[in-house]
């Protein structure tokens, strides 16, 4: 849907959920995707005119969504070094499938983004290309890596070649 179709609240009830969702399952940190998501709605609050006109408003959210937590996570690893303390463990998200969700936060941080992306958010390869500032073939490579990754992961051990190995 075109985004000069939608005004501001209306985009916003339908996206923020999504993008909430998303964000959480990217980082694996509530607080972290709150803030990222409270901050990428207000700069598109903010821009609406603009960004209210585009082929994609929600991609132009996740990209900024994206980069404020990326930077919140950059500065809060500076702090630590300063700071000289061990950084708290992350605590432990339920995914909505599962045990599927818990490997995908296996992943690296770019295929578990652009997964999350696909599969939660249902962007398009060329909305994650902009929403990750990175090609539309580096989110095809990316996501193919992150298929491969995820079926040996998911993959149950063969209790054949169990038994010939014991």
């Amino acid at each position: 849907m075109a985004g000069d179709a939608l005004d501001f609240e209306s985009w916003y009830e339908l996206e923020h959920p999504r993008l909430l969702a998303s964000l959480l399952l990217a980082t694996g940190d509530l607080e972290l995707a709150r803030e990222a998501v409270d901050e990428a709605c207000a700069r598109t609050l903010a821009r609406w005119s603009r960004v209210g006109r585009m082929d994609a408003p929600s991609g132009y959210a996740y990209r900024v969504a994206i980069n404020v937590a990326h930077r919140r996570r950059r500065r809060a690893a500076l702090e630590q070094r300063l700071l000289a303390r061990r950084p708290p463990p992350l605590p432990t998200v339920p995914g909505p499938a599962g045990e599927a969700w818990a490997v995908v936060r296996e992943l690296p941080p770019r295929q578990r983004t652009a997964v999350v992306l696909r599969y939660v958010a249902d962007l398009t390869e060329a909305e994650i290309a902009r929403a990750m500032g990175i090609s539309r073939s580096t989110v095809s490579s990316t996501l193919a890596d992150a298929r491969r990754t995820l079926a040996v992961l998911l993959a149950e051990p063969d209790p054949e070649v169990e038994d010939h190995h014991a």
